[in-house]
């Protein structure tokens, strides 16, 4: 059956539903969903999403979608399609931006903004060793002393594991279960669900729709479509080649190190397979998270 809403989790999709100055109610719902009452968004401004480093040769950061709300308060919300190896190191990494963007020249008391990191994630961590962690969707960290006290709390990490959420219709009982359900079904819906038609989610809906869409859009999530389904049945094809060749041993036994190397080995087989396919470099170290230098050198 022919799609009548776009793919959220292609880059242009999600900015389209997301990112842009008409689409701020629902970012703005959305983020409100994830928030404890007392920290509700009433104003977001967008954001510069392109973050340079305090020198040329620094290294910079490009983001999804940053914003601001009406506190000053920054927030960083990424969408990321395949699993990739130290993105918890990139999320980390990405939130030193708006936190030293904050200082002030001369006298300044260091008395800083809430930074917050959204990452929608279309994948699922393989680290946890117990349930719930293994199956829960949303994973809020903070910094906390070693009695798991927060030490700070104006740093905080969210991470929505999609695969994990498998609630139905009918079982959605709050604003996030509707996102996150309206988030991983939305290029399959054919009609709006009774339980979307308020003004957010019709908006969101109208947004999403591609007869609605110009032709210069049209393009651009056609580029952007193609891009997510290359990359998709890329890494599929590579993980089941590496599983075939034994090369994920190491994630299944031994030590940590075996663990550790096999995680390694699995991302250098994964980008083999995507060099003979003819995937660019740039989208494989997406892909993998192997450095510049580790791809060519394959």
């Amino acid at each position: 059956m022919k799609a009548k809403y776009l793919n959220p989790f292609t880059d242009f999709g999600f900015k389209k539903i997301f990112g842009e100055e008409a689409s701020k109610p629902q970012l703005i719902d959305f983020l409100n969903s994830l928030l404890p009452e007392r920290d509700q968004i009433v104003e977001l401004t967008f954001k510069n999403n392109e973050q340079l480093g305090f020198t040329p040769y620094d290294r910079k950061a490009i983001y999804d979608i940053y914003c601001e709300n009406q506190n000053g308060e920054k927030f960083i919300v990424e969408l990321q399609k395949a699993k990739q190896n130290y993105f918890r190191e990139r999320t980390i990494y990405y939130s030193t931006f708006p936190i030293r963007e904050q200082a002030e020249k001369g006298i300044w008391n260091y008395n800083l903004k809430a930074v917050y990191c959204i990452g929608v994630l279309d994948f699922t961590f393989d680290d946890y060793e117990s349930e719930p962690e293994k199956s829960e969707v949303v994973h809020t960290i903070n910094l906390k002393n070693q009695h798991g006290k927060v030490f700070y709390d104006k740093l905080t990490y969210i991470y929505l594991e999609m695969p994990n959420f498998k609630k139905e219709e009918q079982e959605l009982t709050t604003r996030l279960d509707k996102w996150l359900y309206f988030i991983k079904n939305l290029e399959d819906f054919q009609n709006i669900p009774e339980l979307f038609k308020d003004e957010v989610f019709t908006h969101a809906f109208q947004v999403a729709e591609l007869a609605k869409m110009d032709r210069e859009d049209w393009e651009r999530y056609e580029y952007s479509l193609k891009v997510f389904r290359d990359n998709k049945a890329t890494y599929d094809y590579a993980v089941e080649t590496a599983r075939e060749e034994g090369l994920l041993e190491g994630m299944m036994v031994g030590k940590q190190e075996g663990r550790q190397e096999g995680k390694q080995e699995e991302q250098r087989n994964i980008a083999r397979q995507a060099k003979m396919m003819g995937l660019d470099t740039s989208s494989i170290q997406q892909l993998t998270g192997l450095s510049l230098e580790e791809i060519e050198n394959l």
